[in-house]
């Protein structure tokens, strides 16, 4: 009897036999960063974090990512480093306060708020990017006539 081929495991403790996508979490602030990495792992995802701008940009150098969210506090060159590989992650920035401005952000710009009252749609925007991206990424070639 042939034995089927193993699927691949998480290795990021998330209790999931398969991960939908790798996402770079950069946060300074311990608390609102094992939370997020908390919510993030129970919705599939792998996630590595980085304490720091210079931990986040070692890490974007040895892998590769869907998404990179990063804290409003950290430098904007981490994602501008992100948007520069040749694989262009799906990047935002994630802040644990009520957004101040109402509407949307500006186009090309993605903030995500992890304020309570938002949590429970926190995963549907993270996909929704990923999403968005991997459409942008992967759209069929123009036909020449």
């Amino acid at each position: 009897m042939r034995k089927a081929p193993s699927l691949p495991t998480s290795n990021s403790g998330s209790g999931r036999a398969l991960d939908l996508a790798r996402v770079l979490l950069v946060h300074g602030d311990l608390a609102p960063r094992l939370a997020l990495q908390t919510i993030l792992q129970a919705g599939g995802y792998s996630v590595d974090v980085a304490a720091s701008p210079a931990e986040a940009l070692s890490k974007l150098d040895e892998g590769r990512y869907a998404l990179v969210l990063s804290d409003t506090n950290v430098p904007r060159n981490v994602l501008a480093y992100a948007r520069v590989k040749d694989y262009r992650p799906a990047t935002a920035q994630v802040t644990s306060y009520e957004p101040s401005r109402k509407g949307r952000p500006a186009p090309g710009r993605h903030n995500l708020s992890i304020y309570t009252e938002n949590l429970p749609n926190l995963l549907g925007e993270v996909a929704e990017l990923i999403g968005l991206r991997a459409c942008r990424r992967y759209r069929p070639l123009r036909a020449v006539i």
